[in-house]
């Protein structure tokens, strides 16, 4: 895992849009204008009421939707001009993603899924690249559990996988949505650290999408959606 300059702008938004059915009777507009910008060394929630956005921003930002209108700069580069096989490319390369369901192949051991990724962008993963997914399951606590299939592991430890599938293509962002919404509070608070970890250690920017208080409370900088605009962008002291 290579070291990074904390300071390395990965991600901005400048005056982000979304509209569904642009142009019918049935438009709707979610997002309104949002312009933010994290660094590598962000550890940021994104809260927000139900409806109020936090899921269509995710996606925008996952280049796994295209904005109506504005520019997403990830790493510097303008997405709005990509075509499909471009932003797949660039999100496989650049950006690692936990869900609240871990999404982990049941005929698959913990290592394969780990090197999911991998295999997806490369095909037959290499040796160093398993090294590297071998060094993560030990960095989240599986490293004698790498042969186990997913159903022969807890809640906790599926997650704890789903984290180093994520962080496998060492990726300069992580997007979590509710990471830790399907788990007790000891095993949320394990994964919680696990990312704040791997924020500090590898300098990968995290955004978190949480409705746990106590978990957004922790982190570097809360940024509050409300009917789809950034109603507050706050840094912890």
């Amino acid at each position: 895992m290579s070291e990074h300059n904390s300071d390395q702008e990965v991600l901005r938004l400048d005056g982000l849009c979304k509209r569904y059915n642009a142009g019918q009777p049935t438009e709707t507009q979610v997002l309104h204008g949002l312009s933010l910008r994290l660094q590598r060394s962000d550890f940021t929630a994104l809260t927000g009421s139900s409806g109020s956005g936090k899921s269509t921003l995710l996606n925008l930002i996952g280049l796994l939707d295209t904005p109506t209108a504005g520019e997403l700069h990830l790493l510097g580069q303008p997405t709005s001009g990509m075509d499909e096989a471009q932003r797949t490319a660039l999100r496989g390369q650049h950006i690692g993603f936990v869900f609240q369901f871990h999404h982990l192949i049941t005929a698959f051991t913990a290592l394969e899924n780990v090197l999911m990724p991998i295999a997806l962008a490369h095909g037959k993963p290499t040796r160093e690249h398993t090294e590297v997914a071998q060094h993560l399951l030990a960095q989240v606590g599986l490293e004698k559990l790498a042969q186990q299939r997913p159903d022969r592991l807890s809640g906790g430890q599926q997650q704890r996988v789903a984290v180093a599938r994520a962080l496998v293509t060492q990726p300069a962002l992580l997007l979590a949505d509710e990471p830790t919404g399907n788990l007790d509070s000891r095993s949320a608070a394990e994964v919680f650290q696990l990312l704040r970890h791997f924020n500090q250690t590898f300098g990968c920017a995290v955004l978190m999408v949480t409705h746990d208080l106590r978990l957004s409370e922790q982190c570097d900088r809360i940024v509050h959606l409300a009917d789809g605009r950034i109603a507050s962008d706050r840094h912890r002291p």
